[in-house]
């Protein structure tokens, strides 16, 4: 569960109402150089745009994201999630989790639930909301006595601040939902996408 293909820099939250986009969009991502796609479990149809992206677009590595439970999270895998992503932390969660070979990132806020996940195995690491909970002045703080994790910040994050994050020693990635605007999915505009896509990805290059 702790193993993990590195993320980043930017790790796009999906939430998609229609299923019939999965396919483009994930190309669109992955075409332009983001493979690690967190679809959100917020929607009816999230576990069927997993599998049909997970069946159609292999180069994407395909995770579930507001993962809540340990029955949401066992249909997950079964949908064909490569990873999962939760808000928080609960004892079931981390049961379930334990009993699949799938990378899990778990949510924090606070430095004694870094501490617990970190002792549960898990050194990747979600702090949501980001901003919300000290945001880049909590992960300075943190690296201090926890040089070992790592981190996705996720929540307040856009273009405007990313960059700032991803300077830091402890983040790995952030998460955000920028990649994938509303407006972008409305209109199919993949081109666009494709353009939000490749301006992420020379942030770590930047």
């Amino acid at each position: 569960m702790t193993n993990w293909i590195e993320p980043g820099p930017v790790m796009p939250v999906i939430v998609l109402e229609d299923a019939g986009l999965a396919v483009d969009l994930a190309h669109a991502l992955v075409d332009a150089g983001i493979f690690h796609l967190e679809v959100t479990l917020r929607t009816a149809s999230a576990l069927d745009v997993i599998t049909r992206i997970r069946t159609a677009v292999p180069k994407a590595l395909v995770g579930a994201g507001t993962v809540l439970g340990a029955d949401q999270w066992r249909r997950a895998c079964d949908a064909g999630a490569t990873f999962g992503v939760s808000p928080g932390f609960t004892a079931e969660l981390g049961e379930a989790i334990r009993k699949q070979a799938i990378p899990f990132i778990p949510g924090v806020s606070t430095a004694s639930e870094a501490m617990r996940a970190m002792n549960e195995g898990f050194h990747l690491l979600k702090l949501f909301p980001a901003e919300a909970v000290g945001g880049r002045a909590l992960l300075r703080a943190l690296h201090g006595p926890l040089p070992q994790l790592r981190f996705c910040p996720t929540g307040g994050i856009g273009l405007h601040n990313a960059a700032d994050y991803l300077a830091l020693p402890n983040v790995q990635c952030v998460g955000g939902s920028w990649l994938v605007p509303q407006h972008a999915l409305d209109t199919r505009d993949w081109a666009g996408i494709g353009a939000l896509a490749r301006e992420a990805v020379a942030l770590r290059r930047a």
